[in-house]
């Protein structure tokens, strides 16, 4: 039965639910999810709705819930690269940051020299009517939520005025968990899962550490130094943010964890788990081949891969005033030293022997023993067959 744009809509359960204690327990998912539903059931012709919040994070510019009626909400995320476009000028979401004012929009009847084109979209997907209302956290920042009808009739001035009411208590219930997503994305960007995890857990003093097992990634670029004087600032920094990207995305869709950029060396770990020494053994090469593969193309991409295995400690180390989350240990020290031996060799990739002994007998090749700076006797040195074709 359709809802009489005269009666008035009964709110009071609606916000006691957003404040009530119960929502705290909620994941902002089954909030907004939540929020939908009971707006849906007073009926409000809701069909799509975002809630867009801005994350402190380098590569990610939003992240927020979509729900659609009849299947429900998901997250979704938006690159920080996209705010830079026409996709984000010029739209209602922008209206909404920068005037803290709501958006109201027919989408029967779009002027293409007037309207955005994400209110195309939306109509192009069956949308009639398109209200955006500023979502305003406790610290002064500026969210965005965006409310679609795709029925004959659009939202009625009641029902604008209910949503926009709704605001400030959506925003109450969203922040406390939207401001931890927040912080967990920054501290995964610049510390790596592993440790942001271990961070937030309260592993924050000086001396909380602990000894793990684990494959240890170096990577190093080659003839850096003279790149380096060669190139403008700009230059250098775009061919480093390359190597970066190539690195890094290996690393992480192979399990990895990248704790350290020290120039144009990159410091990765790939923790032993439930497959055991061999199974962190294996994706550790198969990050670093999927890396030198990547990398190839580029023919001024040029690095070389050091890979070991073995007892590492992994924890806050550092000064009462400056902390840094990263692994020390005989192991770290010796993977270091093989990019001496890969470098004097022209050895694109190579590992200990206690790697090689993880890794399919085809899959290297002992390249002799060399002797390292700080160790006693002479270590065994192994290419990696795969990396190296």
């Amino acid at each position: 039965m359709p809802h009489d744009p005269q009666s008035p809509i009964n709110v009071h359960d609606l916000v006691r639910w957003l404040v009530g204690p119960a929502r705290t327990a909620l994941a902002p998912i089954e909030i907004v999810a939540g929020c939908c539903e009971r707006l849906l059931a007073a009926d409000v012709p809701l069909w799509r709705v975002r809630v867009g919040q801005r994350l402190a994070n380098p590569l990610i510019g939003v992240w927020g819930v979509k729900w659609v009626r009849g299947s429900g909400a998901e997250e979704y995320t938006v690159p920080r690269t996209i705010l830079a476009t026409d996709s984000y000028t010029g739209s209602p979401f922008e209206h909404v940051n920068k005037t803290r004012a709501s958006f109201r929009r027919s989408l029967r009847h779009l002027d293409p020299s007037q309207d955005h084109k994400v209110l195309f979209e939306v109509a192009a997907e069956g949308g009639t009517d398109y209200l955006a209302v500023p979502i305003m956290y406790g610290d002064g920042s500026v969210q965005g939520a965006s409310f679609a009808t795709d029925g004959n009739r659009g939202f009625s001035p009641e029902e604008v005025a209910v949503i926009e009411e709704l605001s400030p208590f959506l925003a109450a219930a969203l922040e406390p968990a939207a401001m931890r997503r927040s912080s967990e994305s920054l501290l995964r960007t610049y510390l790596g899962d592993g440790p942001a995890k271990l961070v937030a857990a309260g592993a924050i003093r000086l001396g909380d550490c602990f000894e793990i097992e684990a494959a240890v990634l170096l990577t190093d670029l080659r003839e850096y130094m003279a790149r380096s004087e060669q190139l403008s600032a700009d230059q250098l920094l775009d061919y480093l943010d390359r190597y970066l990207e190539v690195v890094v995305g290996a690393v992480r869709a192979d399990g990895g964890d990248v704790l350290k950029f020290v120039g144009d060396g990159i410091l990765s770990i790939f923790a032993v788990e439930d497959g055991g020494r061999g199974d962190a053994a294996r994706r550790a090469c198969h990050a670093l081949e999927v890396a030198l593969a990547r990398a190839a193309p580029m023919n001024d991409l040029n690095f070389v891969g050091c890979l070991h295995i073995g007892p590492v400690t992994y924890g806050n180390i550092g000064s009462p005033e400056r902390l840094d989350f990263t692994v020390v240990g005989p192991i770290v020290n010796l993977v270091s030293r093989l990019e001496v031996v890969a470098k004097s060799t022209n050895t694109v990739a190579v590992c200990s022997r206690e790697m090689a002994a993880l890794l399919p007998a085809d899959a290297t090749m002992s390249l002799g023993s060399f002797p390292l700076k700080g160790l006693s006797d002479k270590q065994m040195v192994f290419t990696l067959r795969t990396a190296a074709e």
